[in-house]
């Protein structure tokens, strides 16, 4: 885990090329790649850095398979690229995760249909082992028959069953140990990251940014940085980090609360398991094996809460939907209240509020261009696969032109 640095005083001293705002992993990937630029990073987090959403993943670094069904081409190579680029630079905490869906001959679940989404998958996906360290190559997928796949999920639920689709992605068992690690990184090209500090505020130049104002939770004093950019990446708190600091901009975060849970019983398989229950308009969970456990996800449901302070987490009654799903999806399984171990709960952005349907887009909000402090940006992402690009693009938005 990366060490953190206990006297903010000692940094207060000097200018910044950019102050970033929120330890989750759009935090310090920001931080990562600004310091892979030859630029000054501040990196400040008001808890431990990665210890909300991006702890509490369902740890599948995703390369856009499903993105195929609505033909997000766009998405799908952005998903591609980023795991390809996990799996070459942290071969250590990234490893290839094979993944399998029963098919039972009915809608987009026939042989014919999945055989062709694969095909499709390994052609647009041609690059994904490139400069990637052998052993952590993706093979090409394909379509098995009804006997091997009860052998690869022998608890699979046989009624209708005429054969499975194979595919592969990559799986970060330790999420927050390659958080910290991708940290460490941005440390030695000389970022400084502060815990423990909560951005309380901005100080300006007339209408333009100069540094943030922050309370050190350690040692109970306020503090001053300065920067003429201030990016506020606080993931579920940006919405209202945005408004503390300048103006709200609604758009950047609209929550939902997203569910996995780990389950005291051994893994179904070696293989991550898409299974549906029989019933109309199911949706799909991933059963996925963690330490030789069963880990399930994801449940999602609206949250109309305010974020503020609170600790997201799914209500008893929807903990009994997400396992009734999941019992119906694999007969036997039999889940039950009393066999959870730990439920990893985080808030997601949605499209719109008090609405489930997720965010497909990062928003990259420039303050000054809509009327607010020039020199203040605000970002959100949407998924752990997606932050060192989205990232990227933040770099370039506010950088663009300048020497970096």
């Amino acid at each position: 885990m990366s060490e953190i640095v206990d006297i903010p005083e000692r940094y207060a001293e000097r200018k910044y090329d950019l102050i970033i705002v929120g330890g989750g992993i759009y935090g310090v990937m920001l931080a990562y790649e600004a310091s892979r630029k030859g630029l000054s990073a501040l990196l400040l987090e008001k808890d431990d850095f990665g210890v909300h959403t991006s702890a509490n993943s369902l740890r599948i670094i995703h390369g856009g398979f499903r993105y195929l069904q609505t033909a997000d081409i766009y998405r799908y190579r952005e998903s591609v690229g980023e795991r390809r680029w996990f799996l070459k630079r942290y071969p250590e905490y990234v490893v290839p995760l094979p993944c399998m869906m029963p098919l039972y001959g009915n809608g987009l679940r026939r042989p014919s249909v999945l055989r062709t989404a694969l095909f499709i998958n390994d052609i647009l996906s041609c690059r994904r082992n490139q400069e990637v360290r052998g052993d952590r190559h993706l093979p090409s997928g394909n379509v098995v028959n009804q006997s091997e796949t009860v052998k690869l999920f022998p608890d699979v639920d046989k009624k209708g069953l005429v054969g499975g689709a194979v595919w592969h992605d990559a799986f970060m068992p330790d999420c927050r140990g390659l958080l910290h690690r991708i940290l460490e990184d941005a440390k030695v090209k000389g970022a400084i990251a502060l815990n423990r500090c909560e951005a309380i505020g901005l100080i300006k130049n007339g209408n333009m940014v100069a540094g943030v104002k922050i309370f050190n939770k350690k040692s109970c004093k306020e503090i001053t940085f300065y920067s003429d950019v201030v990016v506020n990446a606080a993931g579920p708190w940006s919405r209202d980090l945005s408004c503390t600091l300048d103006t709200e901009i609604e758009k950047l975060f609209y929550p939902s609360v997203a569910w996995n849970v780990l389950f005291d019983r051994d893994a179904l398989s070696d293989h991550a398991l898409a299974v549906a229950p029989k019933k109309k308009n199911a949706r799909t969970y991933f059963i996925v094996p963690l330490n030789g456990k069963l880990f399930a996800g994801t449940g999602h449901s609206s949250w109309s809460q305010n974020v503020g302070n609170a600790k997201p987490e799914p209500t008893l009654s929807q903990l009994e939907t997400f396992m009734q799903d999941i019992n119906g999806a694999v007969p036997g399984l039999n889940l039950k209240s009393g066999d959870i171990d730990q439920v990893h709960a985080g808030l997601l952005p949605a499209r719109k509020y008090d609405q489930v349907e997720l965010a497909d887009r990062e928003v990259i909000a420039d303050h000054g261009a809509i009327g607010g402090v020039a020199g203040l940006y605000s970002v959100s992402g949407v998924k752990f696969t997606t932050s060192r690009l989205v990232a990227e693009k933040t770099l370039e938005k506010i950088f663009t032109g300048k020497k970096t």
